[in-house]
């Protein structure tokens, strides 16, 4: 197999490479293509509101009507 073969390179008007097309088919199971795809997951998410987990859990169980729960405990 070709060492490039799924990976397409394009570039802008000046010939400076731009954009990469990955396929994922072919490489998705790379380490290192699913860590830069996390990373990108992470940077998209800044900025938007975080919750505690004790927060989420009271909250989840309280919406299904569960009443015997185990809480999320920290062990320091």
């Amino acid at each position: 197999m070709d060492k490039t073969a799924g990976i397409k390179c394009t570039k802008n008007a000046s010939g400076s490479k731009r954009f990469l097309c990955i396929d994922l088919d072919m490489y998705g199971e790379n380490q290192l293509i699913e860590d830069f795809i996390d990373l990108m997951d992470v940077e998209a998410r800044k900025g938007e509101p975080t919750y505690p987990l004790e927060e989420v859990l009271e909250y989840e169980n309280k919406r299904r009507g569960l009443t015997n729960y185990n809480k999320c405990t920290s062990s320091h």
